[in-house]
């Protein structure tokens, strides 16, 4: 088991993100997750003895009708005990595409108020870049005394808050979906949603925020943001399931936006675009 007091001891990173360098120097005094999903889930190696947060299985919940939908406070304390993360752990989440899916990590332990939650800038490509090995993954950790769970009710909203904040201009509303997925000139890739985007929404993709996989400096994505989304207000991000908005949140906060009342749509596209939603209430438009 990591040595978390050995860690605590140690003067922690300023900011969402670490690098490779940072994160093989502590690799013994962290838990390391793997938050890789649809293609990428399910490898036997990445970064040595990380566990998997698996998004796509049980660190979900499994009887939403939606993708990745945000667990309940005990059912998460749970699945965190079992993958040994207890109320003190540093923890440090990454993907195998680079800066997708470990976002989405990250935010869960911090809407919990559970630890010390960073994100691998660059995720397992820059781990191998760096000339780290890959190793297997810890598939049998030792568990640990579920962790107090508070879930923020900032931190998620639901469709509901989204059309009011629509209708009253209340903030921005950012889509970290592609560009083209956001004018309805691509396709979903799930099936039974419509193409386009909500009406007053903002195009911001998260390929943007993390070219390469790697977070633009703190500076630049303030520049970027306050372009897109305005000097002041609120902020919700969506996407296509509630994973690449936390890209848009990890941003913002490494930009020093913790004070503007971010949130993550948490049923995103493949609620509101849903063939079945009622167009009155959902409304759906195209072009960018």
């Amino acid at each position: 088991m990591p040595d978390m007091d050995t860690a605590r001891s140690e003067h922690l990173p300023q900011g969402p993100v670490v690098d490779a360098d940072w994160l093989a120097d502590h690799l013994d005094d962290v838990v390391v997750v793997d938050a890789s999903i649809m293609g990428e889930r399910g490898a036997a190696t990445g970064i040595p003895g990380a566990r998997r947060f698996d998004l796509d299985g049980p660190l979900s919940d499994q009887e939403a009708d939606i993708p990745h939908t945000m667990l309940g406070a005990d059912d998460f304390a749970q699945r965190l005990g079992e993958l040994g993360i207890g109320d003190d752990a540093v923890v440090v989440a990454y993907d195998r595409q680079g800066l997708f899916s470990s976002a989405r990590a990250w935010w869960m332990l911090r809407a919990a108020g559970v630890g010390t939650p960073y994100v691998l800038d660059g995720g397992l490509p820059a781990w191998i870049a760096s000339g780290r090995p890959e190793g297997p993954l810890d598939d049998s950790p030792e568990p640990v005394a579920a962790p107090r769970v508070q879930l923020d009710p900032r931190a998620f909203t639901d469709a509901d808050d989204v059309a009011r904040r629509l209708a009253e201009h209340d903030g921005a509303v950012a889509d970290a979906r592609s560009a083209e997925r956001f004018a309805g000139t691509a396709p979903e890739p799930r099936p039974r949603l419509r193409a386009g985007h909500m009406p007053g929404a903002v195009s911001l993709p998260f390929s943007e925020l993390a070219p390469g996989g790697h977070l633009l400096p703190a500076a630049e994505l303030d520049d970027l943001l306050q372009q897109r989304l305005g000097r002041r207000g609120p902020v919700a991000f969506s996407c296509g399931s509630g994973v690449s908005a936390c890209v848009g949140a990890l941003a913002a906060v490494a930009a020093g936006w913790e004070d503007r009342d971010l949130t993550i749509y948490d049923g995103s596209w493949s609620e509101w675009g849903r063939e079945t939603e009622d167009p009155a209430l959902r409304p759906v438009v195209r072009g960018s």
